[in-house]
Formats: C-alpha cells, sequence, structure tokens
C-alpha cells in the first residue's frame, strides 16, 4: 500500500521540482563553486541563485543567508557564535520545550560555567513571557526561542521577544526550523538577529539547512578553515543540495496560501473526527495560535508506541513525539513541561500534514484509528480502573 504519510515535521518528501532542479548538478554541472575557472563559476552562480531564493522567502538578503549541513548545526552556530563575541557574558536564557538541537546544548554549557534559565510554559504551550522578561540580565548574551513547537505546533510570539531582547542588549536567536515554509515571515519587519532552518522539513533534501544572520550583528565561525561562506562557514559547499533548498524555498513561497487553507482545513477535519469518535482524548497545545500542519493529540490510557504499530498495519505514518527523541521511551519533555497527565502524555501522537495529503487519507485515518484506539485499551488495566471509577461515580 501507499504510504499515508502524516509525520512531515519529521521530514518532508523532497518535491518533485526539487529534484529535477537538482539531478544537473551530480553529473553534468559537477564544477566546485570556489574555483577560479568558468566550470565552476557557473555552479557558484547557481548558489548564489538559491541563496537569493531563500533570502526572499525569508523577507532578508542575500548576503545574510549562510548554507549548512542542517538546523542542528545552524543552531549550534548561532549560540556558539553569540556566546564567542560575548566572552564578557555567561548567562543564556532558552525555554523548557526547545528541540534537542538547542535544549541538549544549553543543558551541556549549564555544566560548563554558564548560568542557563530555562522558560517554562503554561498547559496550552503558551511561553511565561513575564519570567523570561524578568530573567533578562546585563550578562545575557542570548536568547533562544523557537518560532514553533515541533510537537505541538503552538506558535510563540518571537517578533514580540525579540524587540524586548535585542532592546535589551542580548542576541536573540530563533530555532525557526517548523516555521519556515508553513507561515509567513519577514525578517526585515523585525529584530530577529539569527535564524535557523533545515531543508528537509520544507520539501528539500536532508543534510542541508541555513542561518540567517542579520547584518551587522557579532559572529564568530563555527566551522574554521576555508573561505566558503564568505568566511564564516567553511567546508566545500553541498552543491546540489543548496540548489534543492532554493527549489524548494521558491515552492514554499507559492504554497504558502494552500499550507495556510487546503493543509489547515484537512488538519481540522482529522482533529475534530477523531476527537468526536474517541472518547478521553484531547489536543495538546493552543489550539489558535499552532502551525496550520500540526496537531498532536493524547488519548488516555494507551501506549503510544502501541498506537504507532498497530497503525503502520494500514501503512499510516505519525509520530509520538519528536523524530530526534523517539527512541527514548520517557514522555516527551515537551508534554511534560506542558504538565499533561502521564496517562496522556504516554498516548499522545503527532499528525503533522503537508501539501501532498488528501481528504482521502484524513478521511482513512479517521476510519482505522477509533477502532485501534478501542482494542488497545481493552488490554488496557489504566483503561479498566479509569472505568470502575467512572461507574462508581455515576
Amino acid at each position: 500500500m501507499k504510504p499515508i504519510y502524516m509525520d512531515n515535521n519529521a521530514t518532508t518528501r523532497v518535491a518533485p521540482e526539487v529534484v529535477e532542479e537538482m539531478l544537473p548538478y551530480f553529473s553534468e554541472f559537477y564544477g566546485n563553486p570556489s574555483s577560479m575557472h568558468t566550470f565552476g563559476g557557473q555552479v557558484a552562480a547557481k548558489v548564489e541563485e538559491a541563496r537569493e531564493k531563500l533570502a526572499a522567502l525569508l523577507g532578508a538578503g542575500p548576503e545574510e543567508i549562510i548554507f549548512t549541513s542542517c538546523g542542528t548545526e545552524s543552531d549550534s552556530t548561532a549560540i556558539w557564535a553569540a556566546l564567542r563575541s560575548n566572552p564578557d557574558k555567561r548567562h543564556i536564557i532558552t525555554t523548557k520545550v526547545e528541540h534537542p538541537a538547542v535544549k541538549n546544548l544549553a543543558e551541556y554549557l549549564g555544566s560548563q560555567g554558564y548560568r542557563v534559565t530555562f522558560v517554562p510554559v503554561d498547559g496550552q504551550g503558551n511561553l511565561d513571557l513575564d519570567y523570561l522578561y524578568d530573567h533578562l540580565s546585563d550578562d545575557t548574551a542570548i536568547v533562544s526561542v523557537m518560532w514553533a513547537n515541533n510537537e505541538t505546533g503552538v506558535i510563540f510570539p518571537v517578533e514580540e521577544i525579540a524587540a524586548r531582547v535585542t532592546d535589551h542588549g542580548a542576541v536573540f536567536h530563533t530555532d525557526a526550523v517548523q516555521a519556515v515554509g508553513k507561515v509567513p515571515i519577514n525578517l526585515g519587519e523585525n529584530k530577529v538577529q539569527m535564524l535557523s532552518l533545515s531543508g528537509h522539513k520544507l520539501h528539500a533534501p536532508k543534510g542541508v539547512g541555513a542561518l540567517y544572520v542579520r547584518r551587522g550583528t557579532k559572529f564568530a565561525p563555527f566551522l574554521m578553515g576555508g573561505h566558503q561562506e564568505r568566511g564564516r562557514r567553511a567546508g566545500t559547499e553541498n552543491v546540489a543540495s543548496i540548489i534543492g533548498l532554493g527549489k524548494a524555498a521558491e515552492l514554499a513561497a507559492a504554497h504558502l496560501e494552500e499550507e495556510n487553507k487546503r493543509v489547515k482545513k484537512l488538519r481540522d477535519k482529522l482533529e475534530k473526527e477523531l476527537l468526536a469518535r474517541i472518547p478521553n482524548a484531547m489536543v495538546n497545545g493552543n489550539p489558535e495560535k499552532r502551525l496550520p500542519n500540526t496537531t498532536s493529540i493524547a488519548f488516555e490510557f494507551v501506549e503510544g508506541e502501541a498506537i504507532l504499530l498497530l497503525m503502520n498495519e494500514f501503512n499510516i505514518c505519525a509520530s509520538s513525539g519528536s523524530a530526534c527523541t523517539s527512541g527514548s521511551l520517557e514522555p516527551s519533555h515537551v508534554l511534560r513541561a506542558m504538565g499533561v497527565p502521564f496517562t496522556a502524555a504516554h498516548g499522545s501522537i503527532r499528525f503533522s500534514l503537508s501539501i501532498y495529503n488528501s481528504e482521502e487519507e484524513v478521511d482513512l485515518v479517521i476510519e482505522k484509528l477509533p477502532p485501534i484506539i478501542e482494542r488497545l485499551r481493552k488490554l488496557s488495566p489504566f483503561w479498566a480502573e479509569h472505568r470502575k471509577k467512572a461507574s462508581c461515580a455515576c
């Protein structure tokens, strides 16, 4: 059976137009863009064209774009750059619900003598902004807040936070890996100083990402060596993938309205029908301020891994959380930070759609999932105990 793929926050299909754009740069135009000859120069021109396309999607200048290998490298580069450019400052602020690319680095830096503040969230995943602003100090080197959460889709008020942080004199960075291509972003109209993104979240290939660095922001490179990326990121360019990212950015700009209308409509239908057909189910996160493609639904008294295994029998692909933490048996750190009950956190499933999903696929999930939950609950001692208590209460 053809997969019903609803795990697009983990990775996306490479768009056919992107593949077509990339192919010649594996075999026909294979020159090194750093070479002085014309054969390499024409490749360099294509890399710069990709830079312009990505900059246009972000409302940035091409010279503010640095190509990297992935979102994780972009996050690390931004945070280390801020710390190395401000060596006298030893304080970092981030959130309790960041992707491991930021969270784990912040925890490591905390073990190396930096003071790290983790901003809490409420039960809907909204940031405690007062807590964040109260902890800003003259010693704060960088504040890193994701644009949108990868598990719940909750969108944070990044532009407001960026203005407050930069006015205070700290550097502001956002991990926008999940937001780019799904919500409008115009960096020319806010004070975000650094922004990370990853190609494989917006229908480009894996292994390419980018870091936006606002003109005038102090910057120290993470990878040193050659002169590539204007001396800001050494290493021979991943030419074909960079060109693919440029094409994906162009397509994302063209599909932004579809993402926020048709894809959102499919997400809403899936969510509404599952909640109506399955008792003791609830949405994790703010139901309004979130990405148009994402829903995280908690099915109480069952295990998320068991749900995924049974959905897999129908070739339905979803996730129990972030792909970067799916090997852990512990409940999601995001849901724990939100205070989601243990019986719900363990049974939470994230569905993340894309422009390639159809209404027929949504209908099939609506048909197949309720019997799966019912089957698993019959095997669950927690469900039996819940039913017993509910019966006594009546």
